[in-house]
């Protein structure tokens, strides 16, 4: 077994992360609403925890082999040029919003509510990073217009 394989085998812990995150993301939901209205700090405790693990997860997700699609959505999405640079910039977009949210909350804000889910979207930013990443692989790996021009 080559390193490839390894990393691409210790990417499936993002599934056990995303599940993880899942439970932040519902468990404000699990005390009922009354609770939530009352007590919205923990709520928002829950979504730095959920934004978090996400990014753990996605982080994992990275490590996969970027020569082979996972499913047929994604193959659809990297074999189009058009497509895939949709994909690559709303990426890119994303970790800009995330980033610049999570910058703005830790360090200049002064609203303990602001700050509160900052980190985890800080955390989230970088794990998307390497997504982006993994997905410019994948667009590269996977054009139909590249492979039919080295033809």
């Amino acid at each position: 077994m080559n390193f490839k394989q390894i990393f691409h085998l210790i990417s499936y812990l993002q599934y056990p992360l995303m599940v993880i995150a899942m439970f932040y993301a519902i468990h404000p939901y699990l005390n009922g609403l009354d609770a939530m209205a009352e007590n919205f700090e923990l709520v928002l405790s829950d979504l730095n925890k959920m934004l978090v693990w996400m990014g753990l997860s996605i982080s994992f997700s990275t490590l996969q082999d970027t020569s082979k699609t996972q499913n047929k959505v994604s193959k659809r999405i990297w074999e189009d040029p058009r497509k895939g640079k949709r994909m690559i910039i709303m990426i890119t977009l994303a970790i800009v919003i995330f980033l610049g949210y999570g910058v703005f909350g830790y360090f200049i804000s002064s609203n303990p509510k602001i700050q509160e889910v900052s980190f985890g979207s800080i955390v989230l930013g970088i794990g998307m990073t390497g997504m982006l990443k993994a997905g410019v692989e994948m667009f590269e790996n996977h054009r139909l217009d590249k492979k039919n021009e080295t033809k």
